[in-house]
């Protein structure tokens, strides 16, 4: 029986395109002559200016972007030697981290050799395709000879994540550790428990740091490293002792540090309590500890712990490094990582984490407010500033140490280049559930009879993005919870239809008969509609059980929304309910209205949907710039929509004068602010493009996000109703799990505010 998290990891490598990585074109291919630059004959022409100039492959190729990830298998994650073929969904995600976290692209390549010698030929054949080489889980002592035979051999920057990754985290770790105790680092003593390839390179990085190598004990399986053992390879030895040392437990007495890169439950508290004052403690083994935190901070409260897991304090988490030294180290065309950059890489992470912390990072760890402290001595792994302190250090670092081709001079333009090419992994989208997390609301789900409903239920409960409460038959939506293994314990069910909700059907259906007895409903239609969620749900929020509602998967947009119009109405000073799509690109976030609500627009109306749409992108932190569109620039078309939108604008820099608002205008000018600016200098867009995009009627908005959506295989959110009086928001038929969750974001964040 496979557990609620093996089934998800499942799900997630085989749903839709299996696996987790593509490759993507980068430039036009549509036509005939697009296709002949691409390749023959126009390829021609710049392979043989690489020919003349092997620099060149820079300026023409993908190279100075592209890293192979590299493995055998024979040392994969704590799976061991699973084989290259079993490798693939690790260096897979190898690449996914990359490229989310530092923009970097990858191919992944399991290579079937275990003979040393045909690895580093193989591997060293093959280099000319790439930028930089991240070996990935192969097992030492080979793994050394490995990467210093490839990088000896080739003039890119070559990795073996497993040994530095670790090193260059844990020595960020360890010098904040000292501040935080008071040590010197040239007097501690260290305990290492595994002698690996990340115990080697951490030992190796901690005496680059100030470290003495006499005040360092390693330990392997069979106990202390030794100079009078036998059985050891000559990496093991460069870490022996002459001290009259066996085992752990005689190591560790006076130690000021134990490093664990070892197996659970290594490390007992009675050893524990025979080490220095202040002692820092880090277990690295995953997913289970050399001694788990609970046990060790019950036994002394003076030590400062880190682990290699998520849910404690003081992760050492290897994607706090790779990508960004690779990030900095492509960015000079280095021809190597050595030693300099790997402290600048460490000395980065740790000046950061004396930093204040973004407000974003403590809402996404579920903290009041992190800071340098026992129990934050490295950043998060979210922190959206590492790319820049980390990538910019190693950068620096390379070009000090001459191994730099292409050294950088405006370290400002290159920190802006960092934070434009990143997006960090959609910003809008990251800052719409963090705000929604900052107060999590209670929503109502209201077809939790559903897989991807309730997976999402479990989702945002899961993150802390708001509070669910499942709407339904409850026998049925047990069912699900179990068949699926989904993590749903102590979320709220309701059932409108059981006898346990007589009453407040009954109280919701004289509300109801109160609001439409004039529309067509009476008491016994009241008493029938309160049976159904779409109903029930609205007056659930109406009455205050709850903040907002989620509904619209299972059936069309006018079914849905029709019953939250009738139960809630518009707010006071709203004179139209509208709605937005945001259709999320990598040129940023686009805000679309109306496209559900409002099918042909007056002047009025065109002007409420603005007015709607500019106040909720403000909520949302972004600035409004904002295109009334048309088939029309400025007057080009005398037609009765181009006049309709010209009129709108008109009043709109009349009554709203510091609203940056323009228009009639056609969408690619709207879009493209070199061609606006050339042709039309006098807009209010000139300064810049248009990030909302108002349509002169629905039809258009409609057709124009499922386009963006469908065919631009852009994100969409939405529909985000606006001028409701209270937070409810209709899901598109179809929806997935991801764009359920946004959705349920937004509708927290709606009620956040419906609070002020």
């Amino acid at each position: 029986m496979k557990t609620a998290l093996q089934k998800d990891a499942l799900e997630y490598h085989s749903t839709g395109r299996p696996g987790k990585i593509e490759v993507v074109p980068t430039k036009p291919y549509r036509t005939q002559r697009d296709l002949s630059l691409a390749y023959t004959p126009g390829v021609a022409v710049p392979c043989l200016e690489i020919k003349d100039r092997k620099d060149d492959v820079y300026k023409y190729t993908a190279k100075g972007n592209l890293v192979a990830v590299i493995s055998n298998g024979t040392a994969v994650l704590g799976l061991g030697d699973i084989g290259a073929l079993a490798s693939k969904p690790v260096m897979e995600g190898k690449g996914l981290l990359f490229k989310v976290f530092a923009d970097i692209d990858v191919f992944d390549i399991e290579v079937d050799l275990k003979d040393t010698e045909k690895l580093i030929e193989t591997i060293i054949a093959i280099a000319p395709t790439f930028g930089g080489i991240n070996l990935e889980d192969i097992k030492a002592p080979e793994c050394f000879e490995i990467e210093q035979r490839v990088q000896d051999a080739l003039d890119i920057p070559i990795m073996h994540d497993d040994q530095h990754g670790t090193a260059m985290i844990t020595s960020a770790g360890l010098l904040n550790a000292l501040i935080i105790n008071g040590k010197k680092i040239d007097k501690i003593r260290i305990v290492v428990n595994g002698a690996g390839a990340s115990a080697i390179s951490c030992s190796r990085l901690y005496i680059a740091l100030g470290v003495k190598p006499e005040n360092i004990v390693m330990l392997d399986s069979k106990g202390v490293l030794r100079r009078d053992r036998t059985d050891l390879n000559p990496v093991k030895r460069q870490f022996v002792t002459d001290r009259d040392l066996h085992t752990l437990e005689d190591a560790m007495k006076g130690a000021d540090m134990f490093l664990g890169l070892s197996v659970a439950g290594a490390l007992n508290k009675e050893f524990l309590l025979t080490m220095a004052d202040n002692p820092i403690v880090f277990a690295l083994a995953n997913p289970v500890p050399e001694i788990m935190p609970e046990e060790a901070l019950a036994t002394r409260n003076d030590l400062i712990l880190a682990t290699g897991r998520s849910d404690y304090p003081n992760q050492i988490n290897n994607v706090l490094g790779f990508p960004f030294i690779f990030r900095g180290a492509l960015d000079v065309k280095a021809t190597k990582i050595n030693d300099h950059m790997k402290l600048a890489a460490a000395y980065a992470l740790a000046e950061l984490a004396k930093l204040p912390v973004p407000d974003e990072v403590n809402v996404a760890y579920k903290a009041a407010n992190l800071k340098f402290s026992r129990e934050y001595i490295i950043p998060k792994p979210m922190d959206p500033r590492l790319i820049e302190y980390v990538a910019v250090a190693v950068a620096k670092a390379a070009i000090e140490s001459g191994v730099a081709r292409q050294p950088i001079t405006d370290w400002e333009a290159y920190k802006d280049e960092l934070r434009k090419r990143m997006g960090f992994a959609n910003p809008l989208q990251h800052y719409i559930r963090t705000q929604a997390r900052t107060e999590p609301k209670r929503v109502v789900f209201a077809e939790a009879e559903n897989y991807k409903i309730l997976k999402a239920a479990e989702i945002v409960k899961g993150e802390g993005i708001a509070i669910p409460i499942l709407l339904g038959n409850k026998k049925i939506i047990n069912q699900l919870i179990r068949e699926y293994g989904l993590e749903l314990v102590g979320v709220e069910i309701i059932d409108p239809k059981s006898d346990e909700e007589t009453e407040k059907r009954q109280e919701f259906a004289t509300q109801l008969f109160e609001k439409r007895k004039r529309r067509g409903i009476n008491m016994h239609t009241a008493l029938d509609l309160m049976t159904h969620r779409n109903y029930f749900a609205p007056m659930f929020v109406e009455n205050g059980f709850a903040d907002a509602m989620i509904s619209g998967l299972l059936q069309g947009y006018p079914d849905s929304i029709r019953p939250a119009l009738q139960v809630i109405g518009k707010q006071k000073n709203a004179k139209v309910i509208s709605a937005m799509h945001i259709v999320l690109t990598k040129k940023g976030p686009f805000f679309l209205a109306d496209t559900t609500v409002n099918l042909n627009p007056d002047e009025d109306t065109l002007i409420q949907i603005t007015l709607q749409t500019a106040e909720k992108v403000k909520q949302l932190n972004i600035t409004p710039r904002i295109a009334m569109l048309s088939y029309s620039n400025f007057g080009s078309v005398e037609r009765r929509v181009p006049i309709l939108v010209r009129n709108t604008v008109a009043r709109l820099h009349k009554e709203y004068p510091d609203l940056i608002v323009d228009g009639d205008i056609q969408v690619n000018f709207a879009l493209n602010n070199v061609m606006l600016k050339e042709n039309f200098p006098f807009t209010k867009l000139a300064d810049g493009p248009a990030n909302i995009l108002i349509f002169p009627y629905l039809t258009a908005g409609n057709i124009a996000y499922k386009l963006m959506q469908e065919m631009g295989g852009f994100d969409v959110i939405g529909p985000v109703l606006m001028g409701l009086n209270k937070s409810v928001h209709i899901l598109q038929m179809g929806s997935t799990v991801t764009e359920i969750v946004d959705m349920v974001a937004i509708a927290a964040i709606d009620a956040q505010n419906n609070a002020m």
